[in-house]
């Protein structure tokens, strides 16, 4: 027996990066994506709810539909799997910083930074020395009672 089996382990987190360029971008970023969550489960056994699933491929497809409506060029989208969540961080080139509209049903289209927003736990848009990072994070598990993590109904 090793003195260290009843510590806890403590792992590195899971992580990939995508450069997003010419072609389908948004088709590619969401494949990237389950493909990602798909590894977290099979390759690192680590847990993922089937919303999690979803409202992953989800957010990365808005976030990169956004970064090629209105900042064309190449972007970065990065994946990171750790403490039960997973962040999704994507930069592009335009320092302009997007701005959340007020919600209005009658509205078509421009809605997904408000999805975006309230499917996750946090969300953040900062400034970087060349472009923006757009960060979203969001839980793997839901809770017992079947709501989202990190959401009360």
């Amino acid at each position: 027996m090793h003195e260290d089996e009843d510590q806890p382990l403590v792992s590195r987190p899971v992580s990939a990066a995508v450069a997003l360029g010419a072609g389908e971008p948004i088709a590619e970023a969401r494949r990237a994506a389950r493909r990602f969550m798909a590894e977290v489960q099979s390759v690192h056994g680590i847990p993922v709810s089937d919303r999690a699933m979803g409202t992953v491929e989800l957010v990365v497809s808005e976030l990169v539909t956004n970064a090629y409506k209105y900042a064309p060029g190449p972007c970065l989208l990065d994946l990171e799997v750790g403490d039960g969540a997973v962040e999704i961080s994507l930069w592009d080139g335009d320092p302009t910083l997007p701005v959340p509209q007020a919600a209005d049903p009658a509205r078509v289209g421009k809605h997904g930074l408000e999805i975006v927003m309230a499917v996750c736990r946090s969300f953040e848009v900062r400034r970087e020395p060349v472009g923006k990072r757009v960060r979203a994070t969001i839980m793997l598990a839901d809770d017992p009672g079947g709501h989202p993590a990190g959401r009360l109904m």
